[in-house]
């Protein structure tokens, strides 16, 4: 078996005529891992109290997906390798389109998100995945600034505030704060240059009280997953996971026996 991808908690995206388009009954998908074994593929869910009990082994690339059917990959390159890795050219745009013809043209939202205690990042998005988009990289807090016409205006835009705020902000600094609060007077005072259209204050049921420890492991209780980090409790300790990091892993369904880093909590 060998985890091939993740799935991030979400609630139904809604297109552009606003039908909710999400597959589940209560409209939400659930945060999972993406599991292949012999070419099929199934989702662990990663459902708060769920105890998961995989041992890492060796790590190599993910391979490709098609619906159900994973395609195996034996080159070494993890998560993938450069036979797999796909680069999303938009990613890069600053204004002025990189393709050979521009199709951005649906509505985009430019957005700041707040992640705990004082980090403030500014993005942009559909508009209409955009509160889709802001709990896939498990923002704390977001204000939807302004929605233009297509997405070069958008990237022009985030880009001129890119020189105040950050445009990226690594899970290693997402995991500093995951105990702790949004410093509100530092939001509220970053927001009073705007007139937001809409605010947003996510909760991911977390409650921790202090960081926990980072490491890539697959063993332990779940306490719940924010953006793309599995918070999981063992030995008295709580662990983040990167949950990009499992990717390409194989594993084997019995508990892990490595030694990990301890909190000063578990003593």
């Amino acid at each position: 078996m060998q985890i091939v991808g993740y799935e991030t908690e979400r609630e139904g995206d809604t297109d552009a005529s606003g039908a909710t388009v999400s597959e589940t009954d209560d409209q939400r998908v659930r945060a999972a891992l993406v599991v292949a074994d012999e070419g099929e593929v199934r989702r662990e869910r990663l459902d708060p109290g769920r105890t998961l009990g995989y041992s890492l082994g060796e790590r190599r690339c993910a391979g490709a997906l098609d619906g159900p059917t994973h395609y195996e990959c034996a080159n070494e390159g993890a998560p993938y390798c450069d036979q797999h890795t796909r680069t999303w050219v938009c990613a890069r745009c600053t204004g002025s389109c990189l393709k050979d013809e521009m199709d951005c043209y649906d509505d985009h939202a430019i957005y700041l998100a707040a992640f705990a205690p004082a980090t403030f990042k500014v993005g942009v998005t559909k508009e209409w995945r955009l509160r889709t988009r802001l709990r896939e990289q498990g923002a704390d807090r977001a204000a939807h600034l302004r929605t233009v016409e297509n997405g070069r205006v958008a990237r022009d835009i985030e880009s001129q505030l890119a020189e105040e705020f950050t445009d990226r902000v690594r899970v290693p600094d997402k995991i500093t704060g995951l105990h702790r609060d949004v410093d509100a007077a530092a939001w509220r005072d970053t927001l009073a240059e705007f007139e937001p259209i809409e605010r947003f204050d996510f909760e991911y049921g977390l409650d921790l009280s202090a960081q926990p420890v980072a490491e890539t492991l697959a063993t332990g209780e779940v306490l719940g997953v924010q953006g793309r980090v599995l918070v999981l409790a063992q030995g008295g300790t709580t662990y983040a996971v990167d949950l990009r990091d499992l990717v390409g892993y194989e594993i084997s369904e019995d508990e892990s026996d490595r030694q990990l880093q301890s909190s000063l909590g578990a003593f």
